[in-house]
């Protein structure tokens, strides 16, 4: 390759951006952003340890990713890039900088070397705002995950890498999601947790068969597979129960304030937390890995979650201290 070419396409690179940058004019978090944000910090701070032991004091960044800007609100002081817009939701204040990532993300990784939830506005994501504020909760609970002291060591140990440094495998490990006899345990699997959660509490047969069907599926597979899915189950599907277990305590306490109420798409928390378990069953239902690959395994992983609600609420504080092993819990409180 020319190095000339090179370096003259690195420093036109560099001006552009400096230009951009330079030219950039802080502008206001829309109104309806900054509304959504604000319930999310709300129903943190006033119901974040019922959600989940230690979620309060879990510190939670938030990148919005607009149309042409991002803003950031959780960090005292980021770098240079992102200029103050003079200001604040619940005491943080807002920084910008120029659109840099795209405005229908949502995912949770590190800006300015901290986990940080990263999500454009809810109707880039096709999300009501209700959904949209749940949906930030789910996200929250993982930056308490990766701030665990021994998160990623735990993942190192899982060997599951293949090498990739990149953190890509946790999307494209080759699980054998075409396997039509794995394809059928993880329905009976699916099935028997939908009938253990349609009792609440579920019966001790029910419960038999759930762990059953389990070790079926443990069986088919092979130790690396099987550890890919309870990692999984560990990590997004109780991401997606936190989800319903924010709506259930949310329609029980406390009012959001006028401004969110007044937003046109909000439905209750009550509604939203019957919907979300509507959802799940029906899920359950018609889960097909061959189709839907590894985000079957998050409803499973929410349903385990609810299912270890109703049989030894002290799995909570297992859960941290046994890292991607959520389907094992299972055994402690079956009989």
């Amino acid at each position: 390759m020319n190095r000339s070419w090179l370096v003259a396409l690195l420093l036109g690179w560099a001006q552009t951006r400096a230009t951009a940058q330079a030219a950039h004019v802080s502008p206001t978090l829309p109104r309806a952003d900054a509304v959504r944000i604000a319930e999310a910090f709300r129903l943190k701070n006033e119901l974040g340890d019922r959600i989940w032991p230690g979620l309060k004091s879990t510190p939670m960044p938030v990148l919005l990713v607009a149309d042409t800007s991002e803003f950031l609100v959780g960090q005292a002081s980021p770098g240079d890039e992102f200029q103050f817009t003079g200001d604040s939701i619940g005491g943080f204040p807002i920084w910008s900088r120029p659109r840099q990532l795209s405005p229908t993300m949502l995912a949770t990784f590190p800006i300015e070397s901290r986990p940080t939830v990263v999500i454009g506005s809810a109707e880039r994501t096709g999300k009501t705002s209700t959904e949209w504020v749940l949906t930030l909760l789910h996200e929250h609970f993982h930056q308490w995950q990766y701030t665990r002291p021994d998160y990623y060591g735990a993942v190192a140990r899982l060997e599951l890498s293949r090498g990739d440094s990149t953190g890509m495998w946790m999307l494209n490990y080759p699980f054998p999601y075409d396997s039509v006899p794995v394809a059928q345990v993880v329905q009976r699997w699916a099935a028997a947790l939908r009938e253990a959660l349609k009792r609440r509490p579920s019966s001790s047969r029910r419960l038999v068969d759930v762990v059953g069907r389990r070790d079926a599926l443990r069986a088919l597979l092979s130790p690396a597979d099987y550890r890919y899915l309870d990692f999984q189950l560990w990590q997004e599907g109780v991401a997606r129960y936190i989800e319903y277990r924010a709506a259930e305590l949310a329609a029980g306490q406390g009012t959001p304030a006028p401004a969110f109420q007044a937003l046109k798409d909000v439905q209750s928390y009550r509604a939203a937390a019957d919907e979300a378990r509507r959802d799940l069953l029906t899920e359950l239902k018609k889960i097909d890995v061959r189709r839907d690959r590894r985000v079957g395994f998050y409803p499973l992983g929410a349903a385990i979650a609810l299912l270890l609600d109703q049989t030894g609420p002290e799995w909570k504080q297992t859960y941290p201290k046994r890292p991607f092993t959520l389907a094992s819990l299972l055994s402690v409180t079956a009989p």
